[in-house]
């Protein structure tokens, strides 16, 4: 388990979810994977304007917490997949939510700008 991940266990599991998915992009990676396996540089146009450094580490902590599984193919050049495991596809619900939220949020903000 990773580090911040046990620290948030002794306070709260809304801490613990947070722990995991509360990076930088790593809800917006979840949400890319859960239409199926993607290769890294697929994922990375699909994210946004993140660094490819930045993107690997977020990677790395969800694989390392579960969520995502990175399959590696016996190729030359070789061939890497990354994808949901079952945990990660438990967050479809709570990836909906967010998005529902955040375009009700970004509407909200655009309607009072225009006012």
């Amino acid at each position: 388990m990773r580090e911040p991940v046990r620290r948030a266990a002794e306070a709260c599991p809304v801490e613990v979810a947070i722990a995991v998915v509360g990076g930088s992009w790593k809800m917006t990676v979840v949400k890319h994977l859960l239409g199926g396996p993607l290769r890294f540089n697929a994922l990375n146009r699909a994210v946004g304007p993140v660094t490819p450094r930045v993107l690997t580490r977020q990677l790395r902590d969800l694989e390392a917490d579960g969520v995502v599984h990175r399959e590696v193919y016996p190729e030359v050049p070789p061939r890497v997949e990354y994808s949901l495991t079952p945990l990660g596809e438990s967050l479809a619900g709570l990836v909906e939510s967010l998005n529902t939220w955040g375009e009700a949020y970004a509407d909200r903000l655009a309607a009072a700008s225009s006012s």
